[in-house]
């Protein structure tokens, strides 16, 4: 069985670049193939590497608002990692048109709202000012829109009375756990059907 490549752009602690990277065992039709970074410093990397996963990192402050010059690094570690699939895990950069079409149709994220609902940041004290009653996650293909493009999963929770964004966000965390290993063991098999948990 060839296995799909893997790739995972990361910003931080990498919870979600973990939970990708553990599920791709086994009958998985996936396998890691580089956690990239836009911070040296983020702790995802040495937990990627741990696992015996490449790593790699492209400080984005350099290139202060020149996202083109930002990008064309990026790209570098990541076309030589030769990926199928590009997972975008908490990954805190807005990444331009051409950047996306390099990979449409291959590119996921995983947002922590129920999109079409607050795209951008904040979603958590946008869902519990709004009054909503349940919040949660979705995996979507990526596209030139931000937070845009065909939804191909979501996991919804209950926003509890008196919720702050940080407890509400905790609880999202753990279906965002979930639903995105989920999503792209599907994604890996050539299945788009929308994952939906409860």
């Amino acid at each position: 069985m060839s296995h799909k490549r893997v790739a995972i752009l990361i910003s931080g602690g990498g919870s979600n670049m973990l939970s990708l990277v553990d599920s791709m065992i086994g009958g998985h039709a996936g396998r890691p193939c580089l956690v990239l970074s836009n911070d040296p410093e983020a702790g995802g990397l040495a937990k990627a590497a741990e696992r015996g996963i490449k790593t790699a990192s492209v400080d984005h402050r350099p290139f202060g608002k020149d996202r083109s010059a930002f990008e064309a690094e990026l790209l570098k570690p990541l076309l030589a990692s030769q990926p199928d699939i590009v997972c975008l895990a908490g990954f805190m950069r807005v990444l331009t048109g051409d950047f996306v079409s390099r990979f449409q149709g291959r590119i996921l994220n995983i947002h922590p709202s129920l999109l079409p609902k607050y795209k951008g940041l904040n979603t958590h004290a946008r869902a519990i000012e709004a009054g909503d009653s349940e919040h949660g996650c979705t995996v979507h293909e990526v596209t030139a829109a931000l937070d845009d493009g065909p939804v191909l999963g979501q996991a919804r929770v209950e926003v509890k009375a008196g919720d702050t964004p940080e407890e509400l966000a905790a609880r999202v965390l753990v279906q965002e756990h979930k639903l995105y290993p989920e999503v792209l063991r599907r994604y890996c098999m050539g299945n788009n059907d929308p994952v939906l948990l409860p």
